[in-house]
């Protein structure tokens, strides 16, 4: 039970005694027990209320459990004014004694909680596939079914409303269709839920009240998987126990289907090179490096130039070395198109850059013609029947399908299954990340990736199917499945150039992050009362949160609006935090947010729907997922397809694996190697094998001005055709001439074939660390 014992006021940053008497409340949250807020009476027109009053709450100890409380002062008028914030963890409290901690809220004064746990405390299912630093407990669902004849038969009113109270209850999911209520419900003795029947309008005093006590009718049906009950003569209740495993998979080691692409590609590999090394014997599974190729984004640009990369790979015959490309932006639209074939990379690919020739070239007047615009407008309707929010991200999509095909693209993205299956293709990795409405993308990112297998958070090792995405989770279990959307509104999240908000053309100019941070951050002390550290390392701080104030909330609002993102259903809800989460060797690699450290908000951002957007808002590479330490990557191909700086993306990377603690290689450019690139750079950590070997091939024109070929001049007639200017395929253009698409194809063409050397050296030395390792 938490008792607040006092609260000395008033707080000198938000009033004077001398002027204003508050009318103050405090209000206590612990979302790991209970989704409400509990509040405190208002002691009105009072300096030094006391409000002496207890709250009890059942915990689980296995979970991250911060009490949340926050001061307020009550107005009548306008909304009430939140004065300040403290977070306690209720882990520094031992189970039985009585416990009193004060919270230090300024210099002159303080505030002083009575607390006392309770021995009760919820019996949960932990799975141990969990314990990374989830917490899942056991889940039912109560179907309610109303026989509308039999309704009709006994009361006049001609529509129904459903209410329900669940005491008890940490969550509940509610879903109306055709009569029937399903809640969703967290097992525990002594649960209740209450069904109100009402007239509508609602009528006091004709409610119809049905008491269902769930403990006595999980006894009724132990033996069964499901119970019907008969509460009343036109009501139908069916309690279904769920207690088949998580649809959600919990665990940061690659999937079984990966798993097994990466067995039956390494045979590719393998063969590939031992005829590009010239080896005299084959190469053993484990002497088999895992080469990838990693893309930038730069929409119509990428999507071109990507195609003369992997062209030129195939002609040396390095194609088949590669098991990963992982793709933002425009170069996920090469990749779906390429993997609409599902033996692409085993074709000579002059057919496939046709088409794209042919798609690119053409007018894209005709994708706002009208009957393309209904065709939109039919689609997106379509689209919200089956379940879907939409948004001008998913009209997007539906103009990038018809800028890169003639008609309908009905592949989805699990469609890709054919094209690895047996090792046949390297594995397509697409990227996006996830943000949070009032965080700027350098304040909250969660790095997603998308293979036709999974779709899951890099953080915190959670997966769903593939063909499962954007379908309704609960607790890790499915509990609405909607059609598996189509890849064009995929194409439209990964490439979402509607997403930028302002502060991303604030840190593109060059902005320092102190305006910031002073303006719009609330200020954050530490007030822990305890001078000894403690011994247990699981345990956080106790902080005292004051808010920035009015203006730098609108300032916030401003810098961080967003015109539309891609909204889906996040299959984390209702999952918690272990005790211990911040330990995690795995979730600590990619905890780059400014919320890691307060569990109630970044679980709270689970309940939200996911807010995704181009990982280029952030970073304009698809790093990430070839950097988990479970792929093992030994060589990563960089092809730079950026507008800009084609060195910034590879520094930003460099800068924040280090930041992270995740094995990459040291990045030393002089500025005079920025000022006239090379065509390709190689960066490689002798000291350190398990940071991958990176080539680096920005977008530059250097020697194909000279060569049409790699040893071949160009003549004098033949010099014209070599002057190429990369600036002048910029981004915002979706649209290429003929020429222009040959000659971008020709050069990412020529700058692969011209490295070959530094390509088969860059194998070789991989292929050396291997067999170093296995002895």
């Amino acid at each position: 039970s938490l008792a607040p014992y006092g609260y000395p006021w008033p707080l000198p940053a938000y009033t004077n005694a001398s002027q204003v008497e508050s009318d103050c409340y405090v209000t206590l949250w612990l979302p790991t027990a209970s989704p409400e807020k509990i509040r405190t009476k208002t002691i009105k027109n009072c300096k030094n209320p006391v409000w002496n009053e207890a709250f009890c709450y059942r915990i689980d100890r296995r979970v991250k459990n911060m009490l949340e409380l926050k001061v307020c002062d009550e107005d009548t008028v306008t909304k009430d004014d939140e004065l300040c914030t403290v977070l306690f963890d209720i882990s520094k409290l031992n189970v039985g004694p009585t416990a009193r901690v004060t919270f230090q809220l300024n210099p002159e004064v303080s505030n002083t909680f009575r607390e006392k746990t309770e021995t009760l405390v919820w019996i949960f299912l932990l799975n141990s596939s969990l314990y990374f630093y989830f917490v899942s407990r056991e889940i039912s669902c109560l179907e309610v079914k109303v026989d509308a004849e039999k309704l009709k038969q006994q009361s006049t009113s001609k529509t129904i409303l459903l209410l329900t109270s669940c005491l008890h209850v940490c969550y509940s999911v509610l879903t109306v269709e055709a009569g029937t209520l399903i809640i969703y419900y967290i097992g525990s003795k002594g649960n209740v839920v209450i069904l109100q029947y009402h007239r509508s309008p609602p009528s006091v005093g004709r409610a119809i009240f049905i008491i269902l006590s769930i403990c006595e009718m999980q006894r009724l049906s132990e033996s069964e998987t499901s119970c019907k009950f008969c509460v009343h003569t036109f009501v139908m209740v069916f309690l279904c126990s769920s207690q088949q495993g998580h649809d959600v998979r919990l665990g940061f080691d690659l999937c079984t289907q990966e798993h097994n692409f990466l067995h039956k590609r390494k045979k590719y590999v393998a063969a590939a090179l031992k005829k590009v090394l010239h080896l005299e014997e084959d190469l053993q599974e484990h002497e088999v490096p895992v080469v990838a190729i990693m893309t930038t984004g730069g929409g119509t640009r990428s999507f071109t130039a990507m195609f003369g990369s992997l062209l030129g790979l195939q002609k040396l015959n390095l194609l088949d070395c590669i098991s990963y490309i992982s793709g933002l932006s425009g170069t996920t639209w090469t990749m779906a198109n390429l993997y609409e074939d599902a033996n692409w990379s085993q074709k000579y690919l002059e057919e496939a850059i046709s088409e794209a020739r042919k798609q690119v070239t053409k007018s894209k007047m005709n994708c706002f013609s009208t009957n393309r615009l209904k065709y939109y407008h039919s689609e997106l309707k379509e689209r919200a029947q089956e379940g879907y929010k939409t948004s001008f991200i998913d009209l997007w999509g539906l103009i990038i399908e018809s800028m890169l095909h003639d008609e309908k693209d009905n592949h989805k993205l699990s469609d890709q299954h054919q094209a690895v299956n047996d090792g046949q293709n390297p594995l397509p990795i697409y990227v996006a990340i996830n943000l949070k409405d009032k965080y700027s993308a350098q304040d909250f990112k969660e790095w997603l990736e998308f293979t036709p297998y999974e779709v899951g958070f890099l953080k915190y090792g959670a997966s769903v199917r593939s063909e499962d995405f954007g379908s309704e989770f609960f607790m890790g279990r499915l509990i609405k499945k909607l059609p598996e959307t189509r890849i064009c509104y995929m194409q439209g999240m990964w490439s979402s150039i509607f997403s930028v908000d302002v502060m991303y053309f604030w840190n593109l100019a060059g902005n320092s992050e102190d305006f910031w941070n002073k303006w719009t951050r609330d200020r954050v002390k530490d007030i822990e009362d305890d001078p000894v550290p403690s011994t247990k390392p699981h345990e956080l701080e106790t902080r005292l949160f004051t808010s920035a104030g009015p203006l730098s909330d609108t300032l916030r609002d401003v810098l961080t609006g967003r015109p539309t993102v891609a909204e889906y259903p996040n299959f984390l809800r209702g999952f918690q935090m272990d005790n211990d989460y911040l330990a995690n060797e795995q979730f600590s690699t990619w905890k780059d947010t400014v919320l890691d450290c307060y569990p109630n908000k970044l679980m709270g951002t689970a309940e939200n729907t996911l807010s995704l957007v181009d990982a280029g808002f952030f970073i304009n590479n698809s790093y990430p997922p070839l950097l988990r330490s479970q792929r093992k990557v030994d060589v990563i191909l960089h092809l730079s397809y950026n507008g800009g700086s084609q060195t910034l993306p590879l520094e930003q990377v460099g800068k924040y694996t280090t930041e992270q603690g995740i094995p990459f290689p040291k990045i030393r450019m002089t500025e005079e190697d920025k000022k006239t690139l090379k065509e390709c750079y190689v960066f490689e950590d002798a000291e350190n094998p398990r940071a991958p070997i990176v080539l680096f091939f920005p977008l530059v024109n250097d020697t194909y001005k000279n060569y049409k070929a790699p040893g071949v001049e160009r003549t004098p007639t033949e010099m014209e055709e070599g002057k190429i200017d990369v600036s002048t395929f910029r981004t915002r253009e979706v649209s290429f001439s003929e020429e222009s698409f040959d000659n971008l194809v020709k050069l990412t063409d020529y700058n692969i074939l011209n490295n070959e050397n530094l390509i088969v050296q860059a194998l070789r030395a991989a292929v050396e660390r291997r067999k170093q390792e296995k002895e």
